[in-house]
């Protein structure tokens, strides 16, 4: 059968005929009459056509020959296809270029050099043919877009390889000239890359190599945001260790100089709540003495300083101090040493010892920009309540970095209200944004050894109504259906932010047993002192902008699932402050600095 479709010809072959002689195999031009003269061919899906431009044949006689047929269509079709595809100015400099067949690189550069001398001025047309290849190009503005093809390659799909090129070139580079094509010259060439494949037009458009080139993946996110996390508990496992072992050595030093007694396997610990102190008798009792801890106690001794306090295991017979706990206390610590552990306690506790497991600055100068959270949102819809509270805060470990000023940048938003130090130059934050000491000669306090959250700068505060500005909203439906109350949760967040570790917390009735989770989003865990069912997404990010759980409870009122709480923090800020620059006010360099960001709840619930 043949048809003429333009200036082409469909030819569909035929298997019916039986084969003849071995003869029908080879590929003979002068039995078979198989002519051709340009070598332009392409293969549409469907059954066995072949479409083929100024092409004469006759009757193929057999299968084998169809296959001796189709293998030539074949080795056609391979070598029509984009040697080069470049970038090059209206000079002849290369500004880039990607090849997508074997070749070397002085072979390019020859093309690229010869392109130039072969472009005319005032011509019409695009393509310009040479002995061995063929320059398909583009100009955009003061630069070519240049396909690099084989004479044997199609024209009309060169061409609409290098329209679709263009619209890429100008969606990556923002400006069109040599430094805008060098700054973006990787991502032209991974856009290039997915539109040409080993020297063949691929079927995408340029939304589609926009995200491919993004490649953004959920879990990848997901798995560094745990092995990061793994990598700061063993961090913070370190440092503890590290303070422990310290203290030994302090301890031990003072108890080889008299100072202080060891008692057991650890050293003694307890709080001034379980001491009981005698204000009468000849001292705080019989026994060794505890001079190494005597400016401890004398706050809370009504002895004179001179006097040496003593320790016992048990109460003694005449008056003084009790070390003693309770016999369940007592049981529970000798069952740690018992299996190894070193009980470390101490005799007064310091203000801010709590703080000790928090993550030390390792930078000369620490910037924390933080914010808290307070938002009631109503379970039918709107807000209640929603108010941020930021403080920017300064520490300093060395000494001789403390006169410094802090030049910030804030987001602009008329809504929040910075309220400076009272020892701020409030004027120059006013005009320039810069915070400094009133007194320009006064360092700022330095040292680890002051609070852990550093010296406060600057706080700020928002109140909105907007349900716009609500990070995450939660909507629950309970319905009691027989003898069940089905209740389904949804959350959906805010584009503003990427939240981490979200737990929403709902309480329930009281049970004997867990509820019946039939669908969730993350991982859910239930607390049954409490009777409250824990909802736990790792990362909320633009892959999962919202979510929903539906559990199954014993008939209950809709009032029992409410009020809902909400826990999770962002390394994003609603003020959007950043720390531009440290400037040292007696000259020299910038000195080194980090800035930490974090937003987190305090009190958010649904009511």
């Amino acid at each position: 059968m043949l048809e003429r479709i333009g200036t082409f010809f469909a030819f569909e072959f035929s298997t019916n005929r039986s084969p003849e002689s071995e003869e029908d195999t080879e590929y003979k031009l002068d039995r078979d009459c198989f002519l051709v003269t340009k070598m332009k061919l392409k293969i549409l899906q469907g059954p066995c056509f072949v479409f083929l431009n100024d092409l004469l044949f006759a009757p193929l006689p057999s299968v084998n020959f169809i296959c001796t047929s189709i293998a030539i269509v074949v080795e056609i079709l391979s070598s029509m296809v984009v040697l080069a595809a470049s970038i090059v100015s209206k000079s002849g400099k290369v500004l880039l270029s990607r090849q997508f067949v074997d070749m070397t690189r002085i072979r390019v550069e020859g093309l690229l050099a010869a392109f130039p001398k072969l472009v005319g001025t005032g011509k019409q047309h695009t393509y310009v043919e040479t002995e061995n290849v063929r320059y398909v190009y583009q100009p955009i503005e003061a630069l070519y877009l240049l396909l690099v093809t084989n004479k044997q390659s199609n024209i009309l799909e060169d061409l609409e390889t290098l329209r679709l090129l263009s619209k890429l070139v100008t969606e990556y580079s923002y400006s069109l000239d040599e430094e805008g094509i060098g700054k973006t010259a990787f991502e032209l060439i991974f856009a290039f890359d997915e539109v040409i494949c080993l020297g063949h037009k691929e079927n995408v458009t340029v939304a589609q190599v926009k995200q491919y080139c993004e490649m953004e993946s959920h879990e990848e996110k997901l798995h560094k945001l745990v092995l990061q996390s793994k990598i700061n508990e063993t961090k913070d496992v370190m440092k503890r260790k590290a303070s422990e072992i310290d203290k030994s050595k302090i301890d031990k030093n003072r108890s080889e100089k008299g100072g202080f007694m060891s008692m057991g396997s650890g050293r003694i610990e307890t709080s001034f709540s379980e001491l009981s102190i005698s204000s009468s008798g000849s001292g705080f009792g019989s026994g060794s003495g505890f001079g190494g801890i005597t400016t401890d106690l004398d706050a809370f001794s009504t002895k004179p300083k001179g006097r040496q306090p003593s320790a016992a295991t048990a109460p003694s017979k005449g008056f003084g101090m009790q070390l003693g706990k309770s016999q369940k206390t007592n049981q529970f610590l000798e069952s740690l040493k018992a299996e190894g552990e070193l009980i470390v306690e101490d005799l007064q506790p310091k203000v801010g010892q709590s703080r000790v497991a928090a993550t030390p600055p390792t930078d000369p100068i620490t910037l924390t920009a933080e914010e808290k959270l307070n938002v009631t949102l109503k379970r039918d819809g709107g807000i209640s309540n929603f108010d941020v509270q930021g403080t920017l805060s300064l520490q300093i470990l060395n000494q001789e970095d403390g006169l410094i000023q802090v030049q910030i940048e804030t987001g602009g938003n008329p809504g929040i209200l910075f309220k400076t130090h009272p020892n701020m130059n409030k004027e120059l934050f006013s005009n320039e944004n810069i915070l400094g000491l009133k007194d320009p000669n006064r360092p700022f306090p330095t040292g680890p050894a002051g609070d852990a959250a550093g010296v406060g700068l600057l706080k700020w505060r928002m109140q909105s109504a907007d349900e716009s500005m609500v990070p995450l909203s939660i909507n629950c439906w309970p319905s009691v259906s027989g003898n069940e109350t089905y209740v389904s949760i949804e959350y959906e967040a805010s584009a503003m932010f990427d939240l981490r570790n979200v737990v929403i917390s709902v309480p329930l009735p009281a049970l004997r047993e867990a509820p019946n989770v039939r669908q969730i989003d993350g991982e859910w865990r239930y607390d049954p002192r409490n009777s409250i069912l824990e909802w736990s997404i790792l990362l909320i990010d633009n892959s999962n902008r919202s979510g929903s759980m539906e559990f199954v409870v014993p008939p209950a009122d809709s009032s029992v699932f409410f009020p809902i709480s909400v826990r999770f923090s962002a390394t994003s800020l609603y003020s959007d402050l950043k720390v531009v620059n440290i400037i040292p006010l007696r000259g020299g360099a910038t000195p080194k600095f980090s800035q930490r960001t974090n937003l987190s709840t305090e009190n958010y619930q649904v009511v």
